[in-house]
Order: structure tokens, then C-alpha cells, then sequence
């Protein structure tokens, strides 16, 4: 099964994107950050003409998720934000079972600024997402964490990292509250796959970052051992972040082989 995960920023304006990129790369599930779309205004006729199912959790120009499976694979057991959000809350999560494997899609906030309440409040969500998996899962168990995390997890994964030191997506504490999920029984299966290689997948729009390839790695696949084992490759696809108009995002995309059991 291929799974991918892309922060489209606006599914309507990326629309035509998509298309490209779901003929091109085949993903057997879609799963899709800051949609920017209200539900009742999400387009579920174009992805239906591409072959997929969808489901969405949106809200206008801001935030929205949502987890394209293509027909024939079913979506059970859905979940909508963390734990404990009213009704009004940011709408950052998205959880869905797939042919056995658990995906979590999350959109992390980006924290704004270091010091600001932005960023607090993206620390606290971390801790928030770190409850929530311990609630409801276990290492022991198929799951794929994946998403916009809106941090870079090392220098490694950050073109310039004197330029990024101490700044938001590269600041420790954030570093810090991604090593706690991963502590928890998680795994950066790209970084596993391949731990000394330099990939982005988040370029500025500014300063053609993109053509220079200044870029960080923010988009992560997170993995428990169980489907690390299942995990073939995972990669970075450039393709339609080429396009004229693209999502400063590029999807990253993941391999996982049948269970054995």
C-alpha cells in the first residue's frame, strides 16, 4: 500500500495539482494538510472521478484535513481533532483505519514566533497529540503518524541551520516535544530509511528557496516498529512542487509491504 501525505495549502487552488499528482504517483491513500475549505465546500466530485473515497474535517481559510482512500479500500473507525476540542477548535487531526493500518494525519501549528502565545500553544499540542496517542494506541500496533509538523526533527533536515538556530521550526523545545512522541514508540522512517541523506520537503516561496534547494524537512512519516518492518521505502517527490503555482509543500510518500502475520 502507498500511502502519501501533502500539506496542499488550499485544495482549491492546488486542485489541478492534485489531479497530476495522484495520476502520476498512484497513491493507494491520500492524506491532506490545510485544505482551507469549509466541508460543505470540499471537492469530493474530483477526487471521486480520480478513484477515491474521501473524508474531510475543514474549515474556511484556515487549517482542514482529510484522508482520500482509493475505492474499494474502506475508511473505518474515523476520528475527528484530540481529545477534549469544542466543536470550534482548529481543525488539525484526522484519523482513519486502512486496510489495518492506523493513520493519524495531523497538521501541527506553526508557532508563529519563539516567546509568543502561538507558540505555547504549539507546544502544548504536541503534549496534547502525545496524550492522545497513548490513550488510544500501542507501540505494538500498525500506525503511521503523518503530516505537516512544522518542525525540522535535526540539522540535517535544515539547508541553513545557523540561519534557523533558535527560530521557530528549528527551536529546541519543539525538537524536544518531537523526540517525546518519538520516544513514545514512534520512528522517523524516512531518516531510517535513509539517515544520511539531505531532502526537503517545505521550500519558502521567498528568495527562490526552491530553485536554490534551501529548504527544511517538516513534512514526517512516523512509524511504530510493526509497520517499520512493513516499510519499503519513503521518499520526498519534488514533482509538483515544479509546477507554476505550487503548495510551498511537497508530499512524501511511503511504502508499506503486506503483513506477515
Amino acid at each position: 500500500m502507498r500511502i502519501a501525505s501533502w500539506n496542499v495549502n488550499s485544495i482549491r487552488a492546488r486542485l489541478e495539482h492534485l489531479r497530476t499528482f495522484l495520476g502520476s504517483a498512484s497513491p493507494d491513500v491520500l492524506c491532506m494538510q490545510e485544505t482551507k475549505v469549509e466541508d460543505d465546500k470540499f471537492p469530493e466530485e474530483a477526487l471521486g472521478d480520480a478513484g477515491y473515497r474521501v473524508v474531510h474535517f475543514g474549515q474556511k481559510t484556515y487549517n482542514g484535513v482529510a484522508i482520500a482512500a482509493r475505492y474499494g479500500l474502506g475508511i473505518e473507525d474515523v476520528k475527528k481533532n484530540l481529545d477534549g476540542d469544542e466543536d470550534d477548535a482548529p481543525r488539525r487531526l484526522l484519523a482513519a483505519t486502512i486496510e489495518g493500518v492506523r493513520i493519524v494525519n495531523v497538521y501541527v501549528p506553526n508557532g508563529q514566533a519563539v516567546g509568543t502565545k502561538p507558540f505555547a500553544y504549539k507546544l502544548a499540542w504536541f503534549e496534547r497529540l502525545g496524550l492522545d496517542l497513548a490513550t488510544h494506541h500501542k507501540p505494538d500496533e500498525p500506525l503511521l503518524v503523518c503530516g505537516d509538523f512544522n518542525v525540522a526533527p535535526t540539522n540535517l533536515d535544515v539547508h541553513e541551520p545557523k540561519r534557523w538556530e533558535g527560530q521557530v521550526l528549528c527551536h529546541p523545545d519543539e525538537r524536544a516535544a518531537l523526540g517525546r512522541l518519538l520516544s513514545w514508540g514512534l520512528v522517523d522512517a524516512l531518516r531510517e530509511r535513509h539517515p544520511e541523506e539531505k531532502v526537503y520537503s517545505w521550500w519558502d516561496y521567498r528568495m527562490g528557496a526552491y530553485r536554490k534547494n534551501h529548504g527544511l524537512r517538516i513534512d514526517l512519516a512516523l512509524v511504530t516498529p510493526p509497520l517499520l518492518a512493513r516499510t519499503k521505502d519513503v521518499w520526498v517527490d519534488r514533482s509538483v512542487r515544479e509546477l507554476e503555482r505550487p503548495s510551498d509543500h511537497a508530499p512524501v510518500l511511503i511504502d508499506i509491504g503486506e503483513s506477515q502475520a
